[in-house]
């Protein structure tokens, strides 16, 4: 018998899968709840519209779960993003160069449908990826370097 903490997992691998790699950008009906709350990108739509400007800037991106782990209705995931620099990206023109950026997820699960998201990605390690170890006038991490 499986647990809810091993549904959970399941389905939000099968969420990042979908979404993130097959880029089924409505798939967001189908994985999260109505009343979902987007703690990253401020609303479900905006969930939508960074996965449109990443598929856009990096459509050969592929998303790898490395650890996954559910506890309860909490589902945390690390994972790496791969990909080509071949569109622009936040005023950035395609460089050609190539990315693999750790990215950490939380997640919580009501009744089968991803309820809450949070994530983190190393942005300082994309952007010197990116171009080359010079941060963007206007990345807010350009203040602390």
């Amino acid at each position: 018998m499986t647990t809810m903490a091993q549904n959970n997992v399941e389905m939000v691998h099968q969420f990042i899968d979908t979404f993130w790699n097959k880029n089924d950008l409505d798939a967001v009906d189908r994985f999260l709840s109505d009343d979902y709350q987007e703690l990253s990108y401020q609303s479900k739509e905006g969930l939508v519209a960074f996965a449109g400007t990443i598929l856009a800037a990096f459509p050969d991106k592929r998303y790898t779960v490395e650890e996954i782990i559910g506890q309860g209705d909490k589902v945390l995931v690390r994972m790496t993003v791969k990909g080509t620099h071949q569109g622009l990206f936040f005023g950035t023109a395609p460089t050609g160069h190539t990315i693999d950026v750790t990215l950490y997820r939380q997640y919580r699960v009501v009744d089968g449908k991803i309820n809450e998201h949070r994530g983190w990605i190393d942005m300082v390690t994309m952007w010197s990826q990116i171009r080359g170890n010079q941060l963007p006038m206007d990345c807010p991490i350009q203040r602390y370097t």
